[in-house]
C-alpha cells in the first residue's frame, strides 16, 4: 500500500434508514473493496446528521457536518433499494442539500438491492443521471443485489461469492478513478475509463 493511496478516502452512503438494512450491508461490501485497493473507507450513516425534509428555511444541525464529510471524500459510494421503479426518496433529499462545492469532480459508484430479480437496475440509472447533475464522474461499473431478503446471512455478508465480487469491485473502481484523478494522472485515467464495461447492470441478474 503506497502513502498515496491512504491519500484516497471513499465514502458510502445508504439511502435506506432502516436497522440492518440491505442497502446498508451492501454499501459496506463495496466499501471493502475500497479498502482492499488501499483506501480510507468512511460509511455516512445518514441518521446521524438528522436531516429533515429539504426546506429554504430550515438548516438541519447536522448540515454542515453532512457536507463537509461529503467534500472530504474523493469517491462515493450511493447505495439505494428499489421502490416503484426508482431510487428512494432518502437518498434523494440527503444529495439534495448538497452543492457543487461538495460533489465536483468526484467518482461516484453505485449499488442497488431489490426485492426482485432485477437488482435494482432502474433505480441505479436514475441515480446515474443525478449523479452526472451533480458534476461528479460516475463510474460505469455497478452492481446490484436482487431478492435482497435471501442475499446476506445474519452478520449481514453476502451469501453469493459473485455478487460480493461485484460490490466490491464498485468499491475498487472507485477507489481507483478517484487516486488517478486525484494524482492528475489524467492520460491513465482516461485510458482505464475507455476500457470499463459501458453498463454491466444486465450482469446483475441472478436466475
Amino acid at each position: 500500500m503506497t502513502d498515496d493511496k491512504k491519500l484516497v478516502v471513499v465514502a458510502g452512503i445508504s439511502g435506506s434508514l432502516r436497522p440492518r438494512s440491505h442497502t446498508s450491508m451492501a454499501v459496506r461490501a463495496a466499501l471493502k473493496g475500497a479498502e482492499q485497493f488501499g483506501a480510507q473507507a468512511r460509511f455516512l450513516d445518514l441518521k446521524a446528521y438528522g436531516l429533515t425534509l429539504l426546506d429554504d428555511d430550515i438548516e438541519p444541525s447536522g448540515l454542515a457536518q453532512w457536507r463537509a464529510d461529503v467534500a472530504h471524500a474523493d469517491g462515493l459510494i450511493l447505495g439505494t433499494p428499489e421502490y416503484h421503479g426508482s431510487f428512494s426518496g432518502v437518498l434523494k433529499n440527503a444529495l439534495d442539500f448538497l452543492g457543487f462545492d461538495q460533489t465536483e469532480g468526484k467518482m461516484i459508484g453505485l449499488v442497488g438491492v431489490s426485492a426482485g430479480p432485477m437488482g435494482a437496475f432502474d433505480a441505479m440509472n436514475g441515480l446515474r443521471s443525478v449523479g452526472r447533475a451533480l458534476h461528479a464522474w460516475v463510474i460505469p461499473q455497478q452492481a446490484g443485489v436482487p431478492d435482497a431478503s435471501s442475499a446476506f446471512d445474519e452478520d449481514g455478508h453476502v451469501r453469493n461469492p459473485e455478487i460480493e465480487q461485484r460490490l466490491m469491485l464498485v468499491g475498487q473502481q472507485v477507489a481507483k478513478f478517484a487516486q488517478l484523478h486525484k494524482r492528475g494522472e489524467i492520460r491513465e485515467f482516461l485510458y482505464d475509463w475507455q476500457k470499463a464495461p459501458v453498463n454491466p447492470g444486465a450482469e446483475t441478474r441472478v436466475d
